[in-house]
């Protein structure tokens, strides 16, 4: 059988379209950004539409775009022509991230002449020796993200070199080398091969998604002396660890659960903070708040710089004089009957659900409407509550997390526990009443008030120990808030006791 050898004979053309076309051998930079939109989302994502323009010869063209964030996923971007869509095409794209490291450049030139630069002790003037570089004393750090923290590189030990035939372990001198390698660059960047139809200038439109761009709200609330009124201020603090500076970008915020493909998330390096300046005599709301498909969107009403590795904070909402109550909570049992709830191991075992803690919480509650000065859907965030004391100074007075909150819903802020007043719960009795099918229980409840006012405490209790329960007697009155729930208000005078007494009856 005979070899057919195929010979090719790369040239400075390709073949496309059945025609020849001269391939651009020096890249083409596409300019600075000449517009940039942001849409950052509080998921560790933000999606970049910027323009450029770029100036192709017909056929193909490398083009080179610059200034892309280090954290940019590649086979999310997007790219068209707003001059002419359809002669435009991108072939081929590539993202460039060999970015200049000492260790780097030494590797590009192991094996290879360099330049020691020294002094002469005498004359103290500085002369050249040549020699060649054997091994740098680095070695790449595995594993290694910049995201990290720490460097890419750890030392291995000395730079060694082979000078007048000689080998030299960390040679003395300022080591010199003839330029900077192929391959290596200052900055990320973008590398493509487009085809053209024509010689143009084209404007066009570049999107894609990056991570390390994060946004999150944080609340300052201001109770008044009597604890029935409440200015709320909401502040946006924008995140940028994405290795690019953004100026004068239009800026919007999408708050919602969006899902994401879970991958290994990178950790955040500590933030450079930076606060922006806001002018306070405005009125208006920076941001305009509209509906974005199941999400919320927040869309900044003027351009604003985004630098790298800089968190800046911009208002997102302000009200004041909004209507508030104190609230003081007793739940005994608080969070652990959960762990049991309808467990069938645990339905006979009456010494279990003893548990008791003597803390009273003291919640404020508003309401996010409209007639309050709120309204708009608050995004997540903390919420860190303030009160002036006696000589007119703000003191902290707790915090909490709210959850993402549609207009007109209530609003509770779990502060801390209240120091005058106290709380018991007691199991007073437990009775198998048919085995294996009925038990009884009894809980007696005492709340004390020790403060110098009359106060209403709710007491909350949690049936347990299976869906199917009765209350068979009680002294108080109580309402069922749940399936698993029930709550009986209390109302306290000056340093007064009151008792609640109760029978649940489970059966299954």
């Amino acid at each position: 059988m005979k070899s057919i050898v195929f010979l090719f004979t790369i040239t400075a053309f390709l073949l496309i379209n059945d025609r020849s076309v001269l391939f651009a051998q020096s890249a083409t930079p596409a300019s600075s950004r000449q517009s940039v939109d942001l849409t950052i989302y509080n998921s560790n994502l933000a999606l970049v539409r910027e323009e450029r323009t770029i100036d192709l010869a017909k056929g193909l063209n490398r083009v080179i775009v610059p200034d892309i964030p280090a954290t940019i996923d590649g086979t999310s971007l997007h790219f068209s022509s707003l001059t002419n869509p359809a002669a435009v095409k991108v072939l081929e794209q590539n993202y460039q991230y060999d970015l200049v490291h000492q260790a780097k450049l030494m590797e590009k030139y192991i094996d290879k002449e360099v330049e020691f630069i020294r002094i002469d002790n005498e004359t103290k003037k500085e002369y050249s020796v040549r020699g060649k570089l054997l091994a740098t004393g680095w070695q790449p750090q595995l594993g290694y993200n910049q995201y990290s923290g720490g460097s890419p590189y750890y030392s291995t030990g000395q730079m060694i070199a082979e000078i007048n035939g000689k080998i030299e372990i960390g040679p003395a001198g300022r080591l010199v080398l003839p330029g900077l390698p192929e391959g290596l660059i200052l900055k990320p960047q973008l590398e493509w091969l487009v085809n053209a139809a024509k010689s143009d200038q084209h404007k066009t439109e570049i999107s894609y998604l990056a991570n390390q761009m994060t946004w999150s709200c944080n609340y300052v609330a201001l109770l008044n002396t009597r604890d029935t009124e409440i200015d709320l201020t909401g502040w946006v603090t924008v995140t940028n660890n994405s290795g690019t500076t953004f100026k004068n970008a239009g800026l919007k915020l999408v708050a919602g659960d969006v899902n994401l493909v879970q991958e290994n998330q990178m950790r955040v390096r500590g933030m450079m903070k930076s606060q922006v300046a806001m002018d306070e005599a405005s009125a208006a709301p920076q941001f305009e708040q509209k509906e974005l498909f199941e999400y919320k969107l927040y869309s900044l009403q003027r351009k604003t710089d985004l630098s790298n590795n800089e968190t800046k904070q911009i208002e997102l909402t302000s009200a004041r004089n909004v209507a508030a109550k104190k609230v003081f909570i007793y739940d005994g049992l608080s969070g652990q009957w959960r762990y049991w709830y309808n467990n069938y191991s645990y339905r006979s075992q009456g010494s279990v659900g003893q548990q008791s803690n003597k803390k009273i919480g003291v919640f404020v509650t508003l309401k996010n409407e409209e007639k309050a000065g709120l309204g708009i859907a608050l995004p997540k965030g903390k919420v860190r509550v303030y009160k002036r004391d006696d000589d007119g100074k703000e003191q902290f007075v707790g915090e909490d997390q709210i959850d993402h909150t549609p207009k007109d819903e209530e609003i509770r802020l779990y502060l801390g526990n209240a120091f005058d007043i106290v709380g018991e719960r007691a199991q007073k009795d437990f009775r198998v009443v048919v085995s294996g099918h009925i038990v009884d229980e009894t809980f007696e409840i005492k709340v004390r008030n020790h403060k110098s006012e009359p106060v209403e405490v709710l007491v909350y209790e949690h049936p347990w120990r299976w869906n199917q329960w009765e209350i068979t007697r009680t002294n108080s009155n109580w309402e069922k808030v749940d399936q698993t729930t029930i709550r009986f208000p209390v109302k306290l005078k000056k340093d007064e006791e009151k008792t609640i007494t109760y029978t649940i009856r489970y059966s299954w």
